[in-house]
């Protein structure tokens, strides 16, 4: 009977624990495969690379995970039973409810050990066998498809300018502006020490090969020119109908592993380099997470056993705070106290452990003295208070028909959803809040930042990741709330009155409507804000220089008409360039028709143009230099470019509001920069947010059938659901980015796709 009751209670445990695991590992691991995306787009990636990258990308945040899907498995297993009246049968049958100990430990020990080899073995081996593939992936997607109408920087020393891109088997670039700014002395020709300012090539037509394997790409020019003036003001300029060039890339930018996660155990035990203390964290949390999971399963099975009312929400809220708003707060405030050298490292990081195994023990003592109260239920009554009066309206009779009006059932539905989302959201905000604390510790440690400017962080990082995350929140409330309805009999109670289905998800939708205007406000107004203050907050972090936005190195820009400025040195306060050189081009064949070059040019408000001093100027006809002058002072009334028109804030998008980035996006493509990405960004601006209500359409008709299975299956489900969205949006949106689908279906095409899906289960739903 024993053995019987053991394996009951080991499998009652086992797919709780599965499914909350696999939810808190999908919530964090989803926040991180931007990257992974983002060069299996741009690669020649196999089906078998992808799986081997997204599997590889699981083991770094089990050790995180399994602890808390083990302590949730507990509480709800154990809750069901206790609150099924099972505890008390066992007990009148004379059975101790200690019984439960052995299974729960075992179990616990199993997942102890599963994340120990995670923490240990497989993560690091992972971070560097993905960091590795990456880093091949990277090496070899070097493609002959750019980014038209931009200026092009990823070939050392050469500025590409490209009107027209054909894609195809064969790339063609039609008309092309090339300029060699390499120092004059370095280049080939042995004329050319003697040069002044960059060659400038010019071809009507150019077609473009890609060379991955030596990295660079092969130019095949026609009807092609170049452009170079001498310092004593000989020209060495030449024409030709046909010409090869080859442009050298740059190298790839490599993915770098992290120093201490990516070490293995053996290497951490022997560091005793300058950031040992960095060191000995990652030690001691490798081997303090796995032994986490039997230290709050010691603290779970009392509070399990005891439960009287609630059952898996109630395990669930449980869960939550206990793991995340006590042990891994309580784990990320004691190692804050440890990189001030207040506390030793082992003491910070174990003293968790040794704290819940006591509670543990305490708890485990007194499970069968009389008077054992319902540890669960009044946890779960202090969360929910502020829902009490809601959740407390059952409705004790309904009319045979609902009009559109609200009604008492709408407020009982609602709480019910309301109650779920709160839930759900606050547990998927902790966890990545977490993980991002441990991924930023190394970083913390390093550059001696202060806990409360880390938490300072976390908190301007909040807003960010409720918009984000809101939308699955709302996924996972529906399932569940509607998935507890239906497995306690009274959606079929409502249809057997005559109420729809679809009038019984109507406050849900209504609900979600409002989420989605919301987000689409809390976006426009609020978000921005907070994402500037967390990126600077980051870089300090980080330890990078405190940024200004300005980008000193976007020197290439295109001019009103067909001109291009190019100088060395902007001063922005006294309106003056160094080293400035203005191209003017024929519209067609980007042939030169003006080059003027200044030692130095000041901007005068004056005459609304600029003053250049100590250059030249020369003209052009066809493919000939037709003249050519000095001069001391000079002006050129066109030229009526402001000072200001070249300073471009290198914002990010999360850091505006929609007319913002509408504005610097028209700014940046007047001046000649790549902008695809704002745009997919701007669109996503509308799209994003509607996402809230496309979740309920799907959420509402598998909440109704999958509601006789239980709320852990409408979890399940929502995982499901939870990354294809994840994983379609981000795929279509790393699509946009490399210009394979136009910015507005890359950011529309997710909600389509999941609109389409939900209305079609909709229509076919049995009301």
């Amino acid at each position: 009977m024993a053995r019987l009751l053991s394996r009951y209670v080991f499998k009652e445990i086992l797919a709780s624990a599965l499914l909350s695991t696999l939810l808190a590992t999908a919530v964090i691991f989803l926040q991180r495969v931007d990257r992974i995306f983002e060069v299996l787009v741009t690669s020649n990636s196999s089906i078998r690379t992808v799986a081997t990258l997204f599997a590889l990308a699981m083991p770094p945040v089990l050790p995180l995970t399994i602890p808390f899907g083990v302590l949730v498995g507990i509480l709800i297993g154990l809750g069901r039973m206790s609150s099924d009246g099972e505890i008390i049968a066992m007990r009148a049958g004379g059975v101790s409810s200690r019984r439960v100990i052995p299974p729960v430990l075992l179990f616990a020990a199993l997942a102890a050990g599963l994340a120990l080899y995670a923490s240990i073995r497989l993560g690091p081996l992972s971070i560097r066998e993905s960091t590795r593939m990456l880093n091949d992936l990277i090496a070899n997607r070097l493609s002959a498809e750019i980014e038209p109408r931009v200026f092009e920087e990823n070939f050392p020393n050469t500025i590409l300018y490209v009107r027209d891109v054909r894609p195809g088997e064969t790339v063609v670039w039609r008309p092309v502006f090339m300029a060699d700014i390499t120092p004059p002395e370095q280049r080939s020709s042995g004329m050319r020490e003697k040069a002044e300012g960059p060659l400038i090539t010019v071809a009507r037509e150019a077609i473009a090969v890609s060379d991955p394997a030596r990295n660079r790409i092969e130019l095949s020019l026609r009807d092609a020119a170049t452009y170079e003036m001498g310092k004593d003001g000989a020209a060495h300029d030449q024409s030709f109908v046909r010409g090869e060039q080859a442009l050298e890339a740059a190298p790839p930018a490599q993915v770098k592993l992290l120093p201490f996660p990516e070490m293995n155990t053996r290497q951490l035990w022997n560091y005793a380099g300058p950031d040992w203390i960095e060191a000995r964290v990652e030690l001691q949390r490798r081997f303090a997470l796995p032994v986490a999971c039997l230290m709050l399963a010691m603290v779970g099975i009392p509070l399990g056993v005891a439960t009287r009312k609630g059952g898996k929400s109630a395990g669930y809220v449980t869960g939550v705070f206990l793991a995340f708003f006590c042990y891994y707060l309580a784990l990320i405030t004691l190692i804050g106290l440890a990189k001030q050298r207040t506390l030793p490292v082992p003491v910070a990081v174990w003293l968790p452990n040794v704290t819940f195994g006591l509670a543990g023990l305490l708890f485990l003592a007194r499970m069968e003295k009389p008077g054992d109260r319902d540890l669960m239920g009044s946890i779960q009554g202090f969360f929910g208070a502020g829902l009490k009066n809601l959740r407390a309206g059952r409705p004790h009779s309904v009319g045979r028909r609902m009009g559109l009006m609200p009604q008492v059932v709408d407020t009982y539905i609602l709480s019910s959803f309301l109650f779920y989302l709160w839930l759900t959201l606050s547990s998927f905000v902790s966890m990545t809040l977490i993980y991002n604390f441990f991924e930023l510790m190394g970083d913390m440690i390093r550059n001696h930042i202060p806990l409360i400017k880390m938490f300072t962080y976390l908190f301007f990082l909040t807003p960010a990741l409720v918009y984000r995350i809101l939308p699955i929140s709302v996924l996972v409330a529906i399932l569940v709330a509607f998935g507890v309805l239906t497995k306690q009999n009274e959606i079929t109670a409502f249809k057997a009155c005559g109420v729809s289905l679809h009038r019984l998800a109507l406050p849900v939708f209504v609900a979600s409507i409002l989420f989605s205007g919301a987000l689409f406000a809390f976006d426009f107004y609020y978000v921005p804000g907070a994402n500037r203050k967390q990126d600077a907050l980051r870089d300090e972090i980080k330890g990078r220089a405190t940024q200004t936005y300005l980008n000193p190195d976007r020197k290439w820009i295109w001019g009103a008409g067909s001109r291009i400025f190019y100088y060395k040195y902007l001063d922005p306060s006294d309106k003056t360039m160094a080293g400035a050189y203005v191209f003017e081009l024929e519209p067609n064949t980007f042939r030169l028709t003006r080059e003027i070059s200044a030692a130095r040019a000041h901007w005068s408000d004056s005459l609304k143009t600029w003053v250049f001093e100590n250059g030249w100027t020369s003209d052009f006809r066809g493919t000939e230099r037709v003249s050519y002058r000095t001069y001391p002072v000079a002006t050129f009334p066109e030229l009526t470019e402001a000072p200001d028109y070249f300073l471009k804030e290198a914002l990010q998008d999360k850091q505006m509001n929609f007319r913002q980035l509408a504005s610097y996006i028209g700014d940046l493509q007047q001046s000649g920069f790549d902008t695809v990405q704002l745009q997919v960004q701007l669109y996503r601006k509308f799209s994003v947010p509607l996402f809230a209500l496309i979740m309920a359409l799907i959420a509402v008709p598998f909440g109704f059938l999958v509601g006789q299975r239980g709320a852990m299956t409408g979890i399940g489900v929502s995982i499901a659901i939870a990354l294809s969205y994840w994983g379609i949006d981000i795929l279509f949106q790393k699509i946009g980015d490399v210009s394979q689908l136009p910015p507005a279906m890359a950011a529309w095409s997710p909600d389509a796709v999941f609109s389409l899906a939900g209305l079609y289960l909709l229509m076919r739903l049995r009301s």
